[in-house]
């Protein structure tokens, strides 16, 4: 595993952390490294306090590190897979959207960076938690490719992103999660 690239992603996940889009134990966040292998954190991290060993490298083929990798592997592993476009990976749960997604089948943001840069987005109703992480593997991918996005909104679960550069990645979460507080604050 490259270095300078768990570097920046213990960086990005301290950040995400702070900003609560990550929690003690519930989150990912990932890096293609090539046509076959990707890191992601372990099972048990801690984003606010990430160490090199908090990441593990895995292959497309699942071997016995998936056990200790992320509840998300399998769903990152498949967006590697078929979206062409996905170097970095997240899956969030920061408060506002996530909550605003509850309610509503549709985000329409009002303010001007989120209009500007988001758009309008469909929120994804997965329908079932029960068997949700038996369906997210594949629902999740296919989301990517038949909306033409690099991020998603499930009800009542959080926000998958992927795109090519970290920094967008986690700005497009940081704009969705603003816009959806803004519109929260606007209805008080």
């Amino acid at each position: 595993m490259t270095n300078s690239l768990i570097e920046e992603l213990k960086e990005v996940s301290l950040s995400m952390f702070r900003k609560n889009f990550l929690g003690i134990f519930h989150g990912s966040l990932s890096a293609k490294i090539e046509e076959d292998s990707f890191i992601i954190n372990k099972r048990e991290s801690i984003f606010d306090e990430m160490k090199h060993q908090d990441f593990i490298k895995l292959y497309s083929k699942p071997d016995y590190r998936w056990k200790q990798a992320s509840i998300d592997a399998h769903i990152h592993a498949n967006i590697y897979k078929y979206v062409s476009n996905a170097k970095y990976i997240t899956y969030a749960m920061p408060p506002f959207a996530t909550a605003f997604s509850i309610t509503h089948s549709h985000f329409y943001p009002k303010d001007y960076f989120g209009n500007k840069h988001l758009g309008e987005l469909e929120i994804y109703d997965s329908k079932d938690f029960v068997t949700w992480y038996d369906r997210a593997p594949e629902e999740i991918y296919k989301y990517f490719k038949n909306n033409n996005t690099n991020i998603m909104l499930i009800k009542g679960y959080g926000i998958y992103a992927c795109h090519r550069d970290l920094h967008t990645l986690v700005k497009e979460v940081a704009l969705l999660e603003n816009s959806c507080k803004l519109l929260h604050y606007s209805t008080i």
